[in-house]
């Protein structure tokens, strides 16, 4: 007779299990695992993207009354999914995005506060799909007439994809104003 182990779990018995694969997807996002196990169990576990907005959107509402409204500050990457990167040339590209706008950040007094800012709170980054050069361009351009800064970066052509193509847009700001660019995006799986 053949018995089987029952694989451990960190849950109670009768609760949800969360998957696996969401679990770590927001566990790359910073988000603690416990808070993210809670968020995906509230979710209904449909997909990492809805138990981020909701965690995110929960710590929007945990403002205590009487304390003074705190602006947080995020950092996105819009990643052109339409271009034929391999995974290692995306992450070579989104660092490209985040060192430009961190560089830009750092080289104008007002938005050096904002650098500073969303450092001392965690540098939240959130990678984002984007369909195609235009979508990235129309991103951007909403972007800065919303005065957020950004950083477009342009591929130099050395390897997998043409010079001079649109590879990722960064964006940086309060992270409400930067969800209204960006919020109905998909996160890059």
């Amino acid at each position: 007779m053949e018995t089987h182990e029952q694989e451990s779990s960190d849950t109670e018995p009768g609760a949800m299990e969360v998957n696996a694969g969401y679990l770590q997807q927001l566990k790359d996002l910073d988000i603690p695992e416990e808070e993210a196990k809670k968020a995906l169990i509230l979710t209904g576990n449909i997909s990492a993207e809805e138990a981020a907005i909701f965690y995110f959107d929960s710590l929007e509402d945990q403002n205590p009354e009487g304390e003074e409204e705190q602006n947080y500050y995020k950092m996105v990457f819009v990643v052109n999914t339409e271009l034929p990167m391999g995974v290692g040339k995306v992450a070579a590209q989104v660092g490209h995005a985040a060192l430009g706008l961190y560089q830009l950040l750092l080289k104008d007094s007002t938005t050096r506060d904002i650098a500073c800012k969303w450092d001392e709170y965690g540098a939240k980054k959130v990678v984002l799909q984007g369909s195609n050069t235009i979508h990235l361009l129309e991103l951007q351009a909403l972007a800065m007439s919303m005065n957020l800064p950004t950083y477009l970066v342009q591929d130099a052509g050395r390897t997998q994809i043409a010079a001079g193509s649109y590879t990722v847009l960064s964006i940086m700001g309060e992270e409400e104003r930067v969800n209204k660019v960006t919020g109905k995006l998909k996160l890059l799986n």
